[in-house]
């Protein structure tokens, strides 16, 4: 009965029953709030989750030996993390924990021939699958919600704007964005903001999409799109933006990152930098995300990230947190997935459905609770490149805004 232990140590708020083999039933917790339970089939089982839940978990829902039978794997995850970050971990815990951010560096490791495996494994799944729960531009990072009540497509396009109008941007300016996904950054900057767009990616689907996209958008003489690792380019650049790709960088790599970043950026450049977020400092990625979802990503703290950018030569001229807007992002991408999950199944199994349900559900509570959010930092090569006031930036978001609502986009080709 360690996992009985683990859980009265660990679940005092909320109201938690589980159902343990041959028939016994634990509860914890003070009662409160909506009632959830789950039935671990195998005492096998429960002692793996008890020894090291961050990885066992998620395997004993996927593998259906923890099954659900009150409440949302969302409500559970959400009573789970949210008792464990106020009680802290049991000491066995705490060891691994250690362990993991031990050998983080080796697990970071990113050479190029390894970074393009690492993408592979998950953006070069059906594309079909993003379709089950992004908006139609496949934007596969955390949105900005400019209002509550916006859709993920309003809130994925203020995303696009709110970034464009920190690069200040002007018509025939050429700009790299690193880590391009299935293009819609780039063509929104090519077609709202008039600038000649270099996208790099390492995902051959990703590349095919995001070239027949600008192809069919007939915007094809100013957005290129390039299989190619950030290391690998040469040139000089008016603009750099990258969003949602530093968290596959790897810690070995944030001074090559930065350092090819100075190098590509012309001295009057500006780039801006959007990635999650470690607001309570370094530590390791969950042993789940890196075996199955992300192999070899790595979430940055801020205190890992400026002293490289600093040591490039870059200046930091705006830093921005994004708190809850990643939570409210993966709301949508959950519920959509949810509502679709059977056409998950067909395109996969039902273990891999578990899987991105998982996913989506781990991440959201893990955003939900604090432990993760958003930066957008903006650097220069040199300091005189932007006025001293951050109006230039409102001005352009509502200039932007005028010319991009309603925003019609090609759908992401397979």
């Amino acid at each position: 009965m360690l996992l009985d232990r683990v859980l009265r140590f660990g679940v005092s708020a909320g109201s938690l029953t589980v159902h343990y083999p041959h028939g016994l039933s634990r509860r914890y917790g003070d009662g409160t709030g909506a009632p959830v339970a789950f039935a671990v089939s195998s005492s096998a089982a429960a002692t793996r989750i008890a020894i090291n839940p961050e990885l066992q978990l998620g395997e004993a829902y996927m593998d259906g030996s923890l099954t659900l039978r009150q409440g949302s794997l969302f409500d559970l995850l959400l009573l789970l993390m949210g008792n464990f970050r106020a009680a802290g971990s049991p000491a066995h815990h705490r060891l691994l924990a250690r362990a993991r951010v031990a050998a983080r560096r080796l697990h970071q490791f990113n050479p190029v021939a390894v970074a393009r495996n690492n993408v592979a494994h998950h953006y070069d799944l059906d594309g079909r699958l993003y379709d089950l729960f992004l908006d139609a531009d496949r934007q596969y990072s955390c949105a900005y919600f400019a209002s509550p009540d916006a859709t993920l497509e309003e809130a994925q396009t203020a995303k696009m704007r709110h970034i464009a109008a920190k690069l200040a941007l002007q018509p025939g300016q050429t700009v790299l964005d690193i880590g391009s996904g299935w293009g819609g950054l780039a063509l929104y900057l090519a077609k709202y903001a008039e600038v000649d767009v270099t996208g790099l990616t390492l995902s051959t689907g990703q590349h095919e999409a995001a070239t027949a996209r600008a192809r069919t958008a007939g915007l094809s003489h100013r957005v290129r799109f390039l299989l190619r690792d950030y290391r690998e380019m040469t040139g000089r650049f008016d603009r750099i933006v990258s969003v949602g790709m530093f968290e596959h960088v790897g810690l070995n790599h944030y001074g090559e990152f930065f350092r090819q970043c100075a190098a590509l950026l012309k001295p009057d450049g500006v780039a801006v930098l959007h990635a999650i977020n470690r607001p309570t400092g370094p530590d390791a990625t969950s042993p789940w995300i890196q075996k199955y979802i992300f192999p070899g990503g790595s979430i940055p703290a801020l205190s890992e990230v400026l002293p490289p950018l600093e040591r490039a030569g870059l200046t930091l001229s705006d830093a921005e947190i994004l708190r809850l807007h990643y939570a409210e992002t993966l709301r949508h991408w959950r519920r959509r997935f949810l509502a679709r999950r059977a056409e998950a199944v067909a395109l996969y199994d039902e273990r891999f459905a578990r899987m991105w349900e998982f996913y989506l559900a781990a991440s959201e509570a893990a955003f939900r609770l604090g432990d993760l959010n958003v930066f957008q930092l903006q650097f220069l090569r040199r300091q005189q490149a932007l006025p001293i006031t951050r109006r230039y930036m409102a001005e352009a978001e509502a200039a932007l805004a005028r010319r991009d609502h309603p925003v019609p986009v090609p759908r992401a080709a397979e």
